[in-house]
């Protein structure tokens, strides 16, 4: 069989499983709200199943990674806990409402996966930029081969990852119009979440991820959130927050003035 039958034969599959028939309409959107090149936006809705897949099984890993942190926090307090599954849950459940034919009933739904994946997908990468300390703990002698490569495989995978989350946010756009109202449920969300990981949280200590750059202090005394560490974080989850409300209000007028909503 030659290359160009073997290609052919694999694009006929490609078209079958994952047909474009039934792909929401493109916008000519401002490039800042729409990034992505018309083709990888097409993928990325061509390989929906695939997607929410991936998504859900990183909610599974990232649920499992938060253990140690549920179990020093108080269960009431546990919905602020895992920031970044609960956004990759959030945009598999938007995306499959899309494919269900179901995307007009959940407008906040996709609203929250737009802020969840931008947000988280953006923070994490700054933060493991920013405070090095966090990843690896140790030189290659401290470590030994296999626990230093573990844990730059751990590094390389929680940057990647996250910044796979900010890509498929922008995928968003094309079934979700953005309303008032779910723009506010999600600015809501996410404002209050700002508030309890960094502020003011009612129960116990803020319940931002644990930063390495935060010092233990005691099991009575938790970590130290004194320290500068603790406040460049929350200045970058602001900043986050604020930045998905514009983009996603530039979104809802651009759509509005197009005529597209």
């Amino acid at each position: 069989m030659s290359r160009a039958s073997a290609t052919d034969r694999a694009r006929r599959a490609y078209d079958r499983w994952f047909p474009a028939d039934d792909l929401p309409a493109r916008t000519d959107l401002p490039w800042f709200v729409a990034p992505l090149p018309d083709w990888l936006e097409d993928l990325g809705l061509r390989l929906v199943p695939l997607v929410v897949l991936a998504n859900l099984a990183g909610t599974a890993f990232g649920f499992w990674f938060y253990g140690f942190q549920f179990a020093i926090t108080d269960p009431v307090m546990w919905p602020f806990v895992p920031d970044s599954p609960m956004a990759t849950l959030f945009i598999a459940l938007s995306l499959t409402a899309w494919k269900l034919g179901y995307a007009d009933r959940v407008p906040w739904l996709h609203a929250l996966a737009f802020f969840g994946c931008i947000k988280l997908g953006a923070w994490t990468p700054v933060v493991l930029t920013v405070f090095p300390v966090e990843y690896p703990t140790g030189s290659l002698a401290a470590l030994g081969t296999a626990g230093f490569l573990a844990e730059y495989g751990l590094y390389a995978f929680l940057v990647t990852s996250h910044l796979a989350m900010v890509v498929e946010a922008f995928l968003v756009h094309r079934y979700a119009t953005f309303s008032a109202g779910a723009v506010a449920v999600a600015a809501a969300w996410y404002t209050l979440n700002d508030v309890v990981d960094y502020l003011l949280p009612p129960v116990g200590d803020p319940t931002h991820t644990l930063l390495n750059a935060e010092p233990f202090l005691s099991a009575a005394g938790g970590f130290d959130h004194s320290v500068p560490a603790h406040d460049v974080a929350a200045a970058v989850a602001v900043v986050l927050t604020v930045t998905c409300v514009f983009l996603a209000l530039s979104t809802r007028v651009a759509k509005l003035r197009r005529g597209a909503s």
